[in-house]
């Protein structure tokens, strides 16, 4: 599979309840490298533009007040099969039906506040990270 990069944000619920560090900490223990990270509020416009790809789906409107209601950090994560591994990490979208151990299992409020987000495939990742982060931002 080999190294790979992935982007993750850790939404308004897990900032808001002060998470940020066990959300990493459960990256790390899954033995990926944090390599970029910073946290930001996300503008409307950042929100729509990053989740474009929903616009047309009844949650759109939801999901972009949800991403604005409060700080989020951003984060590129390196690693072998990074992608993989990290929605392994992250859990299923509906914490409950997320396994055990997981971020979302452990940390989410709902399937809109689930606590983190992450890339899907390596186009998307490249997609995301470019969106939030210049490559002299990310020190592997």
């Amino acid at each position: 599979m080999g190294i790979e990069r992935t982007f993750s944000i850790i939404k308004p619920d897990a900032t808001r309840r002060n998470l940020t560090g066990a959300v990493n900490a459960k990256i790390e223990a899954a033995g990926l490298k944090i390599i970029g990270q910073k946290r930001i509020r996300m503008t409307r416009d950042q929100a729509e533009t990053f989740y474009s790809v929903h616009r047309e789906r009844p949650f759109f409107g939801s999901l972009v007040e949800f991403m604005t209601s409060g700080p989020v950090v951003v984060q590129v994560l390196e690693g072998e099969g990074a992608i993989t591994k990290y929605r392994e990490v992250m859990g299923a979208t509906n914490p409950a039906e997320a396994a055990d151990g997981t971020i979302r299992k452990e940390f989410a409020e709902s399937v809109e506040a689930n606590s983190v987000h992450g890339s899907d495939a390596p186009e998307t990742a490249d997609e995301e990270i470019g969106y939030f982060f210049a490559g002299t931002e990310l020190v592997g």
